[in-house]
């Protein structure tokens, strides 16, 4: 057998709570449980004494009918909201784009920041028909009946606080909140599911405790708008009429109120009674007055058609000759809305009770229509995160799927793997044997790499000690090698080149000792050099570079005055070539042993200007 679905209607009212458990299936609804309560606010309470008098009133209503619905539908009153009916201009293809231009409409009209309110809309299609007059080629005038379209939106707002203020409560007990809709949408719905209005358009007055709400419908438009007169405004006015506790005057107004007939008829011959019937036809003056301004903005801002009937809902609503007064007024046929016939009724129902709640009982029977099929008017106001925490747990069940999905993927890769580790294992068992032999031979390689390493290592220090010996820095023995070859005269030549780390003792130099004094014996000088070469062999660093050598010696017979010889010339340039030379420093000197013949031997000490290492 088909389990019964349930779900859980609640209409907060702004004096009263009302509770409906109903049990739906395809095109049926019937209503298992009914509970109404007032509302004891407690103006000490502050601003949050309708919430206090709710959780209050809420939880005691919960435990003691012991609703088993877990799904929850709220209706909040029109007062805590805003409704806004608006044109739009030329709608494009694009979803996204009428979102924004709608968006954009909610951020100029709705009076409070966008991101602090919950808010939703509802697209609607007008056609109608628009007739014009021609003039023909005649001059006769023919009536043209064009077709027109445009789109408009009806959109809700209600701050987010005051609806997480009853959501919350709701939630905490144990129940789901699917959809917070307002009042007066939920009695449209609910209308045009019973046909009250046989597709005339019609007006609906709600006239409630504290507000009233006017709806229109038109086809599939809907025109609604709340005004703050309703039944306690004709409570104040007595109590300050007779300056009497407001509960008092609520006493009063139950017991002795109508409202009072217009034109010549017999007063009751109570004087408190037709004092209070004059206050509330004064109280429905003003409203009759708010309800004709909102017709006459329906008409001409929104092209309405012209009202066909009205049809009365609330708790004010029955109050005696009400409906004649309206009648009177609007001068339409004036009757009680009624949509039970959309719902069947549990034997268990206390049905005299709900008869005398009847009145206010519509949103309950509009709220729970959004289960058994579409609505008219399909508007949710739910918290974004109610919806986040609705939307994740939608996804839970792919969740779970893909978990399943991949806990069988594991496994069969499992399988797989085992038999591959079987097969791999019965060939590793091959390659082990072969493994072994290769290991041999790698061990033999490895010696022999190691050998080469070590042949290797001694390799890199003798080149490291060539290194060391053929450069230090910018200076090496090439360098040295390669300048004298590019300073010495073609005239001058080398028979021996000596390092040393010490200066050697210095002979009388060539400029001191003339060519002809017969001085140039330096033989003596020239074993002390090589005595001091020879004591430095064995030195790390090398300052000095001792050059022997020869030079041509020519007299100059052309200049018999100047006793001087071509071998001076050569001597003299060689000097000057170590003027800012990049390896030999300018202070290095020369000499010149005894001639022979043409041939003059030289003893040259150069200064290296970095020293140079063994």
């Amino acid at each position: 057998m088909q389990k019964d679905n349930r779900i859980l209607s609640i209409d907060i009212g702004s004096d009263n709570l009302k509770i409906a458990e109903f049990v739906y299936a395809t095109g049926s609804l019937r209503m298992t449980k009914f509970d109404s309560r007032r509302l004891d606010i407690n103006p000490e309470d502050g601003d949050e004494a309708e919430v206090i008098a709710f959780i209050r009133t809420y939880n005691a209503m919960i435990a003691e009918n012991d609703f088993s619905a877990k799904e929850v539908r709220i209706t909040l009153p029109s007062k805590v909201s805003f409704q806004r009916l608006s044109k739009l201009p030329p709608i494009p293809g694009s979803r996204a784009a009428i979102d924004k231009i709608v968006e954009y409409e909610a951020r100029q009209t709705v009076p409070y920041a966008i991101n602090d309110v919950e808010w939703s809309y509802q697209l609607i299609r007008h056609q109608w028909e628009e007739k014009r007059m021609e003039t023909q080629e005649d001059g006769t005038l023919t009536e043209t009946i064009e077709p027109r379209e445009e789109y408009e939106a009806m959109f809700v707002a209600v701050k987010t606080d005051i609806i997480t203020a009853y959501t919350d409560v709701i939630e905490d007990s144990g129940k789901k909140v699917i959809s917070v809709e307002i009042a007066p949408i939920a009695l449209f719905n609910a209308a045009l599911a019973a046909q009250v209005n046989d597709g005339e358009p019609t007006l609906m007055i709600n006239i409630g405790c504290r507000s009233s709400s006017l709806m229109i419908a038109d086809g599939n438009r809907a025109f609604i708008r709340d005004i703050p007169i309703a039944g306690d405004t004709i409570t104040n006015q007595i109590a300050k009429e007779f300056n009497i506790p407001f509960a008092e005057a609520e006493q009063m107004k139950i017991r002795y109120g109508f409202v009072a007939l217009g034109g010549a008829y017999e007063e009751p011959d109570s004087e408190l009674a037709a004092t209070i019937s004059k206050i509330a036809r004064n109280v429905m003056t003003r409203l009759h007055g708010e309800i004709s301004r909102s017709v006459n903005v329906w008409r001409a801002q929104h092209g309405g058609s012209p009202l066909k009937q009205v049809l009365l809902a609330g708790g004010s609503s029955t109050m005696l000759y009400m409906s004649e007064f309206f009648q009177e007024k609007l001068r339409l046929p004036v009757s009680y809305l009624n949509t039970f016939s959309l719902v069947t009724l549990d034997e268990s129902i206390d049905k005299e009770k709900l008869q005398n709640m009847a009145p206010m009982c519509q949103e309950l029977i509009g709220t729970a229509l959004h289960s058994v099929g579409s609505c008219p008017i399909n508007i949710a106001l739910l918290p974004r995160q109610i919806r986040k925490q609705y939307e994740l747990n939608v996804r839970k069940p792919y969740f779970y799927a893909s978990a399943g999905v991949l806990l069988v993927c594991l496994l069969l890769f499992g399988f797989g793997v085992d038999q591959l580790l079987r097969r791999e294992q019965n060939r590793v068992e091959k390659a082990r044997a072969e493994v072994e032999n290769i290991s041999k031979i790698a061990k033999e390689i490895d010696d022999l790499y190691a050998k080469c390493n070590a042949a290797q290592s001694r390799m890199n220090d003798f080149k490291n000690v060539f290194n060391a010996r053929s450069a230090t820095s910018s200076q090496s023995y090439f360098r040295v090698i390669a300048e004298l070859q590019r300073i010495i005269p073609d005239q001058m030549w080398l028979v021996s080149m000596e390092p040393s780390d010490v200066m050697p003792p210095q002979p009388k130099s060539v400029a001191a000792a003339g060519p002809e004094d017969g001085s140039g014996d330096t033989g003596s000088g020239s074993e002390q050099n090589n005595a001091a070469a020879n004591a430095v062999r064995d030195q790390r660093e090398i300052k000095y570079i001792i050059l022997k050598g020869y030079t041509i010696s020519v007299r100059n017979t052309l200049n018999p005055v100047k006793n001087t010889s071509v071998r001076e010339n050569y001597l003299r340039h060689f000097r000057d070539a170590l003027k800012n030379n990049p390896v030999f420093k300018e202070e290095s000197f020369l000499y010149a042993n005894k001639e022979s013949g043409n041939l003059t031997g030289f003893d040259i000490v150069l200064e290296l200007k970095e020293t140079l290492r063994k």
